[in-house]
């Protein structure tokens, strides 16, 4: 008999029946009853179910149901649900209610889950307009309860769990997320020398530059709350009121502009027009003339964490990162 190992066992495939667990009935509504359960989609790490109930009063309700398997799931959806929880919070109306997250009571393989409400939407990205609107009112509401950058709880980039520690200075808070992933990446698709110089010049010499005027010479940043893997894949449009909607929340007290990093890439579909509209809501930061430069640096990150999840890029990924290195060494750094 075959050993069950990953939540592909546990969750059938796109359209299959799903038996929905105790732990997961136990939090729906006082004498509701399921109705169905269907898988709804499928990722590389994770499944997805649609939940049908009806409610006592004879309503209906639907449910999101997320599931992963063994640690890496366990993390993977305590840090999503704690994620779209605190950007609940500030805009209850930009993510899907979370409801709840836990532990299968019965499965083959350790397995988790995240509950939220279903929202019937198209995906993609949203008006330009009204997507720049709700984003910059989640970064100009948010406050960290510390003070510092971080999060309570470790969350996932993708598979990748994040270093998101508490720090109170932003350069090396970044510098150390950046060199968790960049050594991650290492790990995953092998030694490269001139990459890892290349990586040694800006970690040591150029992102202090970069990052440091940002709290320095009178200048504070605020930490704020940001999504943390923002592009066309994890976000949509409500069908009942045309409304953004964002989901598959890595969320982290930061500095809001790294946020918009992920969209220099050129995979990621939101273009310019996401850009000006953010930009014209949220004027760049501190010293202003620096704004392109952090964006190509924030980045580096994304690019990171795709050639990590997907090994088979790493050489055009690879590339993609020591130009960039390379594009702010040669401004930044005197080379020896």
């Amino acid at each position: 008999m075959a050993t069950v190992t990953t939540v592909k066992e546990v969750v059938p495939e796109v359209g299959g029946s799903f038996v929905v667990d105790e732990a997961v009935i136990e939090a729906f509504p006082q004498n509701s009853r399921l109705v169905d359960a269907f898988t709804y989609g499928t990722a590389a790490w994770t499944r997805a179910v649609r939940i049908s109930i009806e409610l006592e009063d004879g309503g209906s309700q639907s449910y999101f149901l997320k599931c992963a398997s063994e640690d890496r799931g366990k993390m993977m959806m305590e840090g999503e649900y704690n994620s779209m929880r605190e950007l609940h919070h500030y805009l209850p109306t930009f993510v899907p209610r979370p409801i709840t997250w836990g532990k299968f009571k019965h499965a083959p393989v350790d397995t988790y889950f995240f509950l939220a409400e279903f929202i019937e939407m198209s995906t993609g990205a949203p008006d330009p307009a009204d997507f720049a609107f709700q984003l910059s009112q989640l970064h100009q509401k948010s406050q960290s309860p510390t003070g510092k950058f971080g999060f309570h709880i470790t969350t996932c980039h993708g598979p990748n769990w994040q270093d998101i520690r508490w720090h109170e200075s932003w350069c090396l808070y970044y510098t150390r997320l950046l060199t968790q992933f960049f050594e991650r990446e290492i790990e995953h698709n092998g030694p490269d020398s001139e990459y890892e110089n290349e990586f040694q010049i800006l970690k040591s010499k150029t992102i202090p530059q970069i990052l440091e005027p940002l709290q320095t010479d009178g200048r504070t940043l605020e930490p704020r709350l940001i999504h943390g893997d923002l592009w066309e894949e994890n976000c949509g449009t409500k069908l009942e009121t045309g409304d953004p909607v964002v989901f598959d929340a890595a969320s982290m007290y930061a500095h809001n502009e790294f946020e918009l990093g992920m969209w220099r890439r050129d995979i990621v579909r939101f273009g310019k027009a996401h850009m000006r509209q953010y930009l014209r809501l949220v004027a760049p930061s501190e010293p202003r003339e620096q704004w392109d430069d952090r964006n190509r640096l924030y980045s580096i990150k994304y690019d990171l964490a795709h050639s990590i999840a997907l090994p088979e890029t790493a050489e055009s990924q690879r590339q993609l990162i020591i130009d960039n290195m390379r594009f702010l060494n040669e401004k930044y750094a005197a080379y020896d």
